[in-house]
């Protein structure tokens, strides 16, 4: 973690808001194994999240909340991340789903949105498409007009938490342009199909949703963006990352550290071949926080270079966090590493959640190298 005083460190009058973080967290790691197993939502998680405190600490001051920096909501997606990594999942959606709600839109209806999360409604995002691949902000599906609004008939997937939340962020195509609407979850027209059987994050339940003349209600549209626009869902994909390889990083010291090599009668961590090694991963697990957290920084000065920023912090966290877990599981060996019994296990299925989400690892790599090489 980076030092007080620092400045890409949180403030340290949000410190508090950390210490809660880091007690929910302790708590969560003790049921991380059951969820993962059961691929049940961490329904309890969430909601000791919101009595805590939390998700209203997010909000713009103006709207009943503390404006708590991405410097801080960082710091809490790591500690959350490495202690339950879907929890961490699920909440970084609702977060940036709810103040993506609350800052896009008119003030009436952000004031709406603001009391909806005080009050502990659920929130998430369905912004992609099964045939959208990375273009999640760049919606293929059209909305038609109709009375009051748009009509949608279509499908977003991979929307982490659907099954509970009362309110979604959700995208559609209106006259050939990208537009943003809050939605009402409506059972009358929207259906969630089980398809979800994954290999890691399996309690985010990020299932299919499908849309039958759904309507987006005119009032809930939200206007163009004018200026730097960070969100959360962004700075937080990255910390989600970093917090998988913190846990990975630490299970495989732990278990270095106790176990004996029968040939030699020392640890394994004297062997110089895994402190080589697990220097490498802890130092770029360092570069990647670092990096992590001056995006934060760049979000709290709202600059327009958190953007691009974003994309290097997830790909270096994305890469870190498997790298990290694949180490794990060469110190763990078969009994430590392989069965399902294990944390590493599960930290390593985990950790390959990342790079797969939008903006998937290979697509930050070709957004950052195509803007170094052009003319």
């Amino acid at each position: 973690m980076i030092a007080a005083g620092h400045p890409f460190a949180p403030p340290s009058h949000e410190q508090r808001w950390i210490d809660t973080a880091t007690e929910l967290a302790a708590e969560f790691a003790k049921t991380a194994a059951e969820y993962d197993e059961s691929a049940e939502l961490p329904l309890a998680n969430l909601q000791a999240l919101h009595a805590s405190g939390l998700d209203v600490a997010l909000l713009p001051a103006e709207y009943g909340g503390e404006s708590l920096s991405y410097r801080s909501f960082g710091t809490i997606v790591r500690l959350l991340g490495a202690a339950c990594p879907s929890t961490a999942c699920i909440w970084v959606m609702h977060i940036g789903a709810a103040t993506g709600l609350v800052t896009r839109s008119t003030p009436d209806v952000a004031r709406f949105y603001a009391d909806e999360l005080i009050a502990g409604r659920r929130f998430a995002n369905a912004l992609s498409e099964p045939t959208g691949g990375n273009l999640f902000l760049m919606p293929l599906q059209h909305a038609a007009p109709v009375p009051g609004g748009y009509e949608l008939t279509g499908a977003k997937r991979f929307a982490s938490g659907c099954e509970i939340a009362d309110h979604f962020l959700i995208n559609a195509l209106v006259d050939g342009q990208p537009a943003f609407f809050g939605l009402a979850a409506d059972p009358s027209t929207m259906a969630y199909i089980p398809i979800w059987d994954t290999m890691g994050l399996r309690a985010s339940r990020s299932q299919l949703i499908e849309f039958t003349g759904t309507l987006l209600r005119a009032d809930r549209l939200c206007p163009p963006s004018t200026g730097p626009h960070p969100n959360h869902i962004g700075a937080g994909l990255a910390f989600l990352s970093l917090g998988i390889a913190d846990a990975a990083v630490t299970a495989l010291v732990a278990h270095a550290r106790k176990r004996v090599i029968p040939t030699t009668g020392k640890p394994l961590a004297e062997m110089q071949w895994l402190r080589f090694e697990a220097a490498d991963v802890h130092t770029r697990l360092e570069a990647a926080g670092m990096y992590a957290h001056h995006m934060c920084w760049l979000a709290d000065q709202n600059s327009a270079d958190f953007i691009p920023a974003t994309m290097r912090a997830k790909q270096l966290a994305n890469v870190i966090a498997v790298d990290a877990a694949q180490l794990a599981v060469r110190v763990g060996g078969a009994s430590a590493g392989y069965l399902r019994s294990s944390p590493i296990e599960r930290l390593f299925r985990d950790a390959q959640a990342g790079g797969l989400m939008a903006y998937s690892v290979e697509v930050c790599k070709d957004v950052i190298g195509a803007g170094l090489l052009a003319d």
